[in-house]
């Protein structure tokens, strides 16, 4: 009977543990009666025409992501958010550097980036990168790329990175921009290779200007002197256009050249554009050549 007892109490210690829990007037007990639906998780995506204190990326984890007023001093500037599609989309990881995809959003990026900028972005010191999403961010659903533009101290050696202030947009829409590529005033060293090449106004005294970009589609990454023969033949057309003289035999002994594609990564993009400088070793000039014809660079036998 002990035993029974025992079961008869730890029911009526239910009972009322039971009742103990009754709703109090005005509440149903229905947990969801009433409750809005919670919305759909979204994954989190950047903001185009937006400047930012961090260094560039490739790989844009949310943790670094900080906008900043462009008006403040920043490092780069998303010109364009762009989203992968398919094929590239339908892959279980960002596209590899190299790849078709990552390749495809290069060349977007290089179109907007002209069109941000208000005209072609390799006349000025700018440089152009792409950033995709994390690894474990592309797997959460983001397809996002930010197509980033960064200005430089110089492109013709490898200039640094500029901290700027003010945004990039429409900067290059009237061609006066202090960004743009005008002359310099080049240095060699020992053995007769570039040394520096400075940038300086073309009333100031100079060897060498700038004079457009060549596009190098059919050719490889230059890397022996037969390619970069080619290389130097394509800018020399541009001189030749550029000063207003014959595009003939003679021209290389009119002026020398300066062939400067990007580095073999964008390359591998598809970025062939190779920016042209006319040389004149041994010449101090203290004007522009633009358009001034065959007596402002007249043949030179040796």
């Amino acid at each position: 009977m002990r035993y029974l007892g025992i079961r008869l109490g730890l029911s009526a210690a239910l009972m009322m543990v039971v009742a103990g829990c009754a709703a109090p007037g005005g509440v149903d007990g229905d947990l969801t009666n009433g409750w809005a639906v919670m919305a759909a998780a979204t994954a989190f995506e950047p903001s185009a025409g937006t400047c930012h204190g961090a260094t560039f990326n490739a790989i844009g984890a949310r943790s670094t992501y900080d906008e900043l007023d462009c008006q403040l001093r920043h490092r780069t500037e998303t010109v364009y958010v762009g989203t992968y599609e398919s094929p590239a989309a339908d892959a279980e990881s960002p596209p590899a550097e190299g790849s078709a995809g990552a390749a495809t959003a290069y060349k977007v990026c290089d179109e907007k980036t002209t069109t941000y900028v208000g005209g072609p972005w390799r006349n000025a010191r700018l440089w152009i990168g792409v950033t995709h999403p994390t690894a474990a961010a592309w797997t959460g659903g983001s397809r996002w790329f930010r197509c980033e533009a960064v200005e430089l101290s110089t492109v013709e050696d490898d200039g640094g990175l500029v901290q700027r202030i003010g945004s990039l947009r429409s900067v290059l829409a009237d061609g006066t921009s202090e960004l743009m590529l005008t002359c310099y005033a080049v240095a060699q060293d020992s053995s007769g290779a570039i040394a520096g090449m400075p940038g300086v106004a073309c009333d100031a005294k100079h060897n060498a200007e700038y004079v457009g970009v060549w596009y190098a589609k059919d050719l490889s990454f230059p890397k022996d002197d037969a390619t970069w023969a080619k290389f130097h033949d394509g800018c020399r057309g541009l001189i030749a256009t550029y000063v207003g003289v014959p595009n003939d035999t003679d021209l290389q002994f009119r002026t020398g050249v300066v062939s400067l594609p990007g580095n073999a990564d964008v390359w591998a993009l598809g970025d062939f554009g190779v920016r042209c400088y006319l040389w004149l070793d041994g010449t101090e000039l203290t004007s522009t050549l633009k358009g001034k014809g065959a007596k402002s660079l007249p043949i030179q036998y040796k």
